[in-house]
């Protein structure tokens, strides 16, 4: 399967599904410091690209004739971190997305974002765009902690395949989900050397200090020190502030499931910010192992069609049946 990844960043979509085994042949952004790190972590094509470009890019796209399209349409005009104006300009990114999917039609295409986009026009824009390309869909917010990422994070994928019912993938999306959330203990370890950490809060009514025994918050795309007047919260999991300290930006990459060997480079400004981004390259690998037992697994899907079949006979009847009382 070969896979075009889009607004690629550093990697973290890429290398997620190139460890269940996808190929990936070419990655774009419009980024440069992060496609310098991306391009010192992967061997196959690297390009800077304005994805607004639709055609354009969608040339350049088609030219590597993927299987597959993947990526990540920059979220800040949709997140709570963000002014939450879908119309602010970024966010037309995402229905360049589907446009450019629109136009290439490889089999299969993966778009993550954060979960607010399902309260967004965009979405239901983007949405009527691939169904009217001929995609079925399946749209499922995935909390990375039960996905195997030792971390908080709740995020949007809609998977989309040529000439299929929406839904299709649901069942493979949701059965291997873990029944309890991983912690950082539990990914780490004690390789950390610390029981507690801090992280800024957006608000000091929130705490900002964690305990390696649960799920890290959200990593975002600024690691700010604690501040000298920091004031204990009531839901801190400690009684004093004394030998807290922020996670060092490799230690977030970690929580971010990027391996020891993935090399960062660059300010740390940048470093911080395309970490904070990145799609947990676990959580990649979730939906791409989904994806690859629905390939693999042809007579779970033609049973999962017939039992779709069967509920929309049953749900037809049930509505004629309603007409004629």
């Amino acid at each position: 399967m070969r896979v075009v990844d889009l607004f690629c960043g550093c990697g973290g979509l890429s290398l997620g599904f190139q460890n269940i085994g996808f190929e990936i042949v070419a990655a774009y952004d419009k980024w440069p410091v992060a496609l310098n790190v991306y391009r010192n972590n992967f061997n196959h094509h690297v390009g800077e690209l304005d994805l607004s470009k639709v055609k354009e890019s969608s040339d350049e796209i088609s030219s590597h004739q993927p299987d597959m399209i993947i990526g990540g349409p920059p979220c800040q005009d949709f997140s709570s971190a963000g002014k939450r104006d879908e119309d602010n300009g970024r966010g037309d990114l995402t229905i360049n997305f589907a446009e450019i999917v629109s136009i290439v039609r490889p089999a299969w295409f993966v778009m993550e974002n954060v979960s607010r986009i399902l309260k967004t026009n965009k979405l239901v824009e983007a949405k009527h765009i691939f169904k009217q390309a001929g995609y079925g869909l399946s749209q499922h917010v995935l909390d990375a902690s039960y996905c195997g990422v030792p971390q908080k994070r709740k995020r949007f994928f809609l998977i989309g395949k040529l000439n299929e019912q929406d839904g299709f993938l649901d069942s493979f999306i949701t059965e291997n989900l873990s029944v309890k959330p991983m912690t950082v203990r539990d990914y780490l370890g004690d390789t950390l050397g610390i029981e507690y950490y801090y992280r800024h809060p957006r608000s000091y009514v929130r705490r900002g200090i964690f305990s390696i025994d649960e799920p890290s918050p959200t990593i975002r795309g600024v690691n700010r020190p604690m501040p000298d007047g920091y004031k204990i919260h009531n839901n801190d999991p400690v009684k004093t502030k004394d030998g807290i300290r922020p996670l060092t930006s490799i230690e977030r990459s970690y929580i971010q499931t990027f391996p020891q060997d993935f090399h960062f480079i660059g300010s740390k400004t940048d470093v911080e910010q395309m970490i904070g981004n990145a799609v947990p390259v676990n959580l990649a690998a979730y939906v791409a192992k989904s994806i690859k037992k629905f390939i693999e697994n042809p007579t779970l899907c033609r049973q999962q069609k017939i039992n779709f079949a069967q509920w929309n006979m049953r749900d037809a009847m049930g509505v004629a049946y309603s007409a004629q009382m």
